[in-house]
């Protein structure tokens, strides 16, 4: 009886420290926040979105930063989530269960674990130098989609491992094939879990600074980038251009780009979010 006790005052102590520690994070982040919006909101205006950068702070805008962003972040989707997908695919419904299987699986988990800024030297060296790809938004988009492949992977077969195995038993029992199975009963059950890897993939993505400034992205445009190899910036380097600079107007930008980038993460988010709401109603089980 005495160690029941024990072990519920223990519980009921950790409880208490995960919802402190949860408390002072959310505490902090609205702070964070809320000194952003303080700082930001009085220079949202159409000229600061239509305007580039500049030397003074009153006529500085983000346009060819957000247009770089869009540009950056839409071409590393289109090369990274079917890549990662497919991997994903290959690796739970079709690879062999033998020891260079779980040499990839290892290596898979480890890459998603290493700094940034490695896989921001690794572009330079192979895209930018290798493939003679420069400082352009095809080596950038190239260099964040190696960043994010482990995480889609890994959230992509976690989404298929959840699918029972009772689905595709009863699949083959009805002559299916496995690609059949793989198409029509596996993967529209898994695809919100993807989704929610994809979400988490992206996210990371678009706000990353390190790799695109190893890379060589430029912080300062005064044009719009009209191809994938155009050179570019993104609203993270402009940011962090705009922060290091000592003036309190500078700053001020800053803190509306912070905002921007808030809004087009948490848009694409709540897409994404709809998206996989409506696929998980269509696809109970």
């Amino acid at each position: 009886m005495e160690l029941r006790k024990r072990r519920e005052l223990i519980g009921k102590v950790f409880e208490g420290i995960a919802l402190t520690a949860t408390a002072i994070g959310l505490v902090a982040l609205t702070l964070l926040l809320l000194d952003v919006a303080r700082r930001g909101l009085g220079v949202l205006s159409w000229s600061f979105f239509v305007n580039y950068p500049s030397r003074f702070p009153e006529q500085a805008g983000i346009r060819s930063a957000l247009l770089g962003t869009l540009w950056v972040i839409s071409l590393t989707a289109l090369f990274s989530v079917p890549l990662g997908i497919a991997a994903a695919i290959y690796l739970e419904e079709y690879a062999p269960r033998n020891r260079l299987t779980r040499l990839i699986e290892l290596n898979i988990n480890n890459l998603a674990g290493v700094p940034s800024i490695i896989y921001g030297l690794l572009g330079l060296e192979l895209f930018v130098r290798g493939m003679r790809l420069e400082r352009s938004i095809l080596a950038g988009a190239l260099t964040l989609s190696l960043l994010i492949l482990p995480i889609l992977i890994t959230a992509s077969r976690e989404a298929l491992r959840a699918v029972p195995m009772s689905l595709r038993e009863a699949a083959f029992a009805l002559g299916a094939t496995r690609w059949q199975v793989v198409r029509h009963q596996v993967l529209p059950v898994a695809f919100p879990g993807i989704l929610t890897g994809i979400i988490l993939a992206l996210s990371r993505a678009i706000g990353e600074t390190a790799p695109l400034i190893t890379i060589g992205a430029l912080t300062f445009i005064a044009f719009d980038p009209r191809g994938p190899l155009d050179k570019f910036t993104v609203l993270p380097i402009q940011i962090f251009n705009w922060v290091s600079r000592p003036q309190e107007g500078f700053h001020r930008l800053a803190a509306g780009a912070i905002l921007i980038l808030l809004v087009v993460l948490l848009s694409m988010n709540a897409l994404a979010i709809y998206l996989r709401n409506r696929l998980q109603r269509r696809y109970q089980w």
